[in-house]
């Protein structure tokens, strides 16, 4: 079992940010939250991991809610507004009896699909540009 740790994860800025998320505990389904703080609560960051197991199948998952924030003004009043979202998940199924090559490969796999130099794939989540 892992203990629970803060994470830093690049982002593909041209250069590249660390953005820390810090542990901020569980949600009511036991879903542990991670959060990076800006000072600004409605423009943090959060990224939630649980892990499941029914039906003899195991299944963790990752989630990332990434807000965008505006400033709006208001009879003088300024308060900041979420304009937007990205949600971004992955959600994995592996048997109890997988092994743990079978469950490295699997992770590797959609690692490595989601790399930069991996064109069509790219093309598709960044650019938002269909497959022909």
């Amino acid at each position: 079992m892992a203990a629970r740790s803060t994470i830093s994860i690049l982002d593909r800025a041209a250069t590249p940010v660390a953005h820390t998320f810090t542990p901020d505990g569980d949600d009511a389904n036991g879903v542990h939250i991670f959060t990076e703080k800006t000072g600004v609560p409605a423009a943090d960051r959060r990224m939630t991991v649980g892990l499941r197991f029914s039906n003899g199948k195991y299944r963790p998952s990752v989630r990332f809610t990434l807000p965008v924030v505006q400033t709006q003004t208001i009879n003088g009043i300024s308060t900041p507004v979420v304009v937007r979202s990205a949600i971004v998940e992955a959600n994995f199924t592996f048997d109890a009896t997988s092994t743990d090559q079978e469950r490295k490969d699997a992770v590797s796999f959609l690692e490595k699909s989601l790399a930069s130099t991996q064109t069509m794939m790219n093309d598709t989540l960044v650019n938002l540009s269909d497959i022909y």
